[in-house]
């Protein structure tokens, strides 16, 4: 039997359990079946714009923990390895910067810049040595637009994803939107992180929870669209809301388009306004608490304020409330699953049947 059985028609289905969001064996269960199969954002280009850059990193510190490296090598290809030396386990490099080849600093095992074995003192007596083990594992890698991510162990193509986005926001230059620290930062939000990405997917609860963002959007004409693994929600504007101009031939010309959001299975959102990208990533720390980032990319500046992006902080700490509150009301001995709407929860339904899928994979 299923682990998590959710019931494809949504007219007729429930909720994941709320142990789902409670248990602690299903949150760690959660990071193998769900995190180390799915694709996760890496960073963007810039952080090995030129050849012989490498750039260590920790895929989803707190939970997964996989220590990682970027790398350009002198043809302009970037690469991911794993940043774990063959030898005897030593991180290989513990700091961004320049490198024509990867050297150990515990014992002088040297790769290349692609992660192939090339040298290593004191091994000439050893016996079938190397062998491909010897060399640094390589991280399947997709690079779309700028933007980069890795997965340990695909269990889908990440193009059936980018092609969905492409088709909506391809008109957009992505590439030459630039990265805003003054507008990026990271909250700790104590619910789990499934929560998070649940309260994201349906704007049932937007009247309600977010007063402002209501008077910017056009509520009765809010849309969700299901993909494999992602979704999009397209938000509508009213009359004083910045909106896309969008070029003839575009599946939307003619309409008035404040904002396309984006949410890529299990924890990544892409939301695209006239004015630039808000990209959030969602990352589990345990049961009941989470990272949320907010990497912002700017394209035209004059158009923040009037855009329904403008209200960002606001509607974030109003989210935050709220799922907190929900994850408090997990704990209850009382609550046990709740159902969908089928008018407006489709994409939490979507949701829920891609982590039943995963769980049982």
């Amino acid at each position: 039997m299923a682990q998590f059985p959710v019931d494809p028609l949504i007219h007729r289905a429930s909720t994941l359990p709320a142990a789902f969001y409670t248990d602690p064996q299903h949150f760690n269960d959660s990071l193998e079946k769900i995190f180390c199969k799915t694709w996760q954002f890496a960073g963007d280009e810039h952080l090995v714009q030129f050849p012989y850059d490498v750039f260590p990193f920790t895929l989803l510190e707190g939970s997964l923990n996989e220590p990682l490296l970027l790398t350009r090598n002198e043809n302009d290809g970037i690469m991911c390895l794993s940043n774990v030396c063959t030898h005897r386990a030593n991180l290989v490099v513990d700091n961004p910067g320049k490198k024509k080849k990867l050297v150990c600093g515990y014992h002088g095992r040297r790769f290349s810049l692609d992660g192939k074995f090339e040298h290593m003192p004191e091994f000439k007596e050893a016996e079938n040595f190397p062998e491909a083990c010897d060399d640094l594992a390589q991280i399947p890698l997709y690079r779309w637009r700028q933007f980069l991510f890795v997965n340990l162990n695909p269990a889908f193509d990440f193009h059936q994803v980018t092609d969905t986005m492409e088709e909506k926001i391809g008109f957009m230059p992505v590439e030459k939107f630039w990265y805003s620290p003054e507008r990026s930062k990271s909250h700790i939000v104590n619910a789990h992180w499934a929560l998070y990405c649940d309260n994201y997917l349906e704007g049932f609860h937007i009247p309600f929870v977010h007063p402002d963002l209501n008077n910017a959007l056009e509520y009765n004409s809010y849309q969700t669209i299901l993909y494999s693994y992602s979704n999009l929600q397209v938000g509508y504007s009213k009359d004083s809301t910045e909106i896309f101009d969008l070029p003839e031939g575009h599946t939307d010309h003619g309409k008035h388009v404040a904002a396309y959001y984006f949410w890529i299975f299990p924890n990544m959102m892409f939301n695209f306004y006239p004015w630039g990208l808000s990209l959030n990533i969602v990352n589990p720390i345990s049961k009941d608490t989470c990272n949320v980032s907010f990497l912002t990319y700017v394209y035209d500046e004059s158009k923040v304020d009037g855009s329904a992006g403008a209200l960002l902080n606001k509607v974030e700490k109003e989210d935050e409330y709220v799922v907190e509150s929900v994850q408090k009301g997990l704990r209850s001995r009382f609550y046990k699953r709740g159902r969908f709407s089928p008018t407006r929860e489709q994409g939490v339904h979507h949701f829920h049947l891609l982590l039943s899928s995963f769980f049982d994979a």
